[in-house]
């Protein structure tokens, strides 16, 4: 079973991602989501635990799906890994597309 993060700090988190980084939550998606036939226009970081992210897809069809990636470096439990591993999960996702990656503070 994956390690659950408290309420407050999943909260934090989400609220950090979709709103200051809705650009990535998109990459992310496009990058990672089977492909099909509407292309992503939206992606909403929903929530994580030990093991993944999750976020909501919104498809140019209307249509929707749940996407939940693993983290990069494997399972996790502290605060601080989540970051790390949003961030790889970002960087793997520019090399996937071919973006270039902005730099990381």
């Amino acid at each position: 079973m994956s390690h659950t993060f408290d309420a407050d700090v999943v909260a934090a988190v989400l609220r950090h991602m979709n709103g200051d980084h809705a650009d990535d939550n998109l990459l992310i998606a496009r990058a990672f989501a089977a492909a099909s036939g509407s292309p992503i226009v939206d992606s909403v970081m929903t929530g994580f635990d030990g093991g993944a992210g999750t976020w909501r897809l919104t498809h140019a069809d209307a249509t929707a799906e749940e996407l939940r990636v693993p983290w990069p470096g494997g399972a996790i439990s502290e605060r601080a890994a989540v970051r790390r591993e949003i961030v790889a999960l970002y960087d793997a996702a520019c090399a996937r597309l071919g973006v270039a990656p902005r730099p990381h503070a």
